[in-house]
C-alpha cells in the first residue's frame, strides 16, 4: 500500500513521515487513493481539523478519534494498531504538556515500524518541528502561489533583526 502525494513522491509502509503540505495535496492524496480501504486507518485530529470535512469516508475501516490534550493523544497512540495512521497536528494539545512531545514523537516512530505514520501539517510551527525530529522522511510541498519560496524566508528572525543590518544586507519585504 502506497500513498502518493505527488508523482514521485509516495508514503511508503511501516515508516514514520511528516508532511508539510497544502490541505488540497493532502486531502486529493487520500480521496484518490481507492486502496485505502482496504486497510484499517486511523484519522486523529484534534481540536479543530482542516481536512476532515473533505475526506471521503466511505470505508467501514476509517476511524477518527479526536484528541482535546497531550495526555488524550499519548493515550490513543498507545491503543493505536492500525495499518495507517494520520495525524493532523494541532498545536492546542501541548499547551500546557509541552513536555510530553518528545514521548509522543518517539511513540510516532515506533508505531512507523509497523504502520504508515504520517503526520501532517499545513505549515511548520514549534511544536510539529519538536514532533518531526524523530520522522524517518519530512517531505514539504509549497503551495503552488509560493514557489518563488517567499514563505520560508518570511521569519520572526529576520523581521526583528533587520534594523540592525548595514545598508548592503537589509532584506527585501514582501508585501
Amino acid at each position: 500500500m502506497l500513498i502518493e502525494l505527488r508523482k514521485g513522491m509516495t508514503l511508503h509502509p511501516c515508516t514514520y513521515t511528516a508532511v508539510i503540505a497544502p490541505e488540497k495535496v493532502m486531502v486529493s492524496a487520500l480521496n484518490t487513493n481507492t486502496d485505502l480501504q482496504r486497510f484499517l486507518f486511523l484519522y486523529v485530529s484534534g481540536n479543530y481539523s482542516r481536512l476532515l470535512s473533505s475526506i471521503n469516508r466511505s470505508s467501514k475501516n476509517f476511524e477518527v478519534c479526536r484528541a482535546f490534550t497531550a495526555h488524550q493523544l499519548f493515550t490513543i497512540l498507545k491503543e493505536a494498531s492500525h495499518t495507517v495512521l494520520l495525524l493532523e497536528h494541532d498545536p492546542t494539545l501541548f499547551e500546557g504538556g509541552e513536555e510530553m512531545m518528545p514521548q509522543i514523537a518517539g511513540m510516532l516512530r515506533d508505531i512507523g515500524r509497523e504502520s504508515l505514520v504520517i503526520l501532517y501539517a499545513p505549515s511548520i510551527d514549534r511544536s510539529f518541528s519538536v514532533l518531526m525530529r524523530q520522522a524517518d522522511r519530512i517531505i514539504e510541498i509549497a503551495p503552488a502561489d509560493d514557489l518563488a519560496g517567499t514563505t520560508l524566508h518570511r521569519s520572526s528572525y529576520s523581521h526583528r533583526y533587520r534594523e540592525n543590518l548595514p545598508y548592503a544586507q537589509r532584506t527585501l519585504e514582501v508585501s
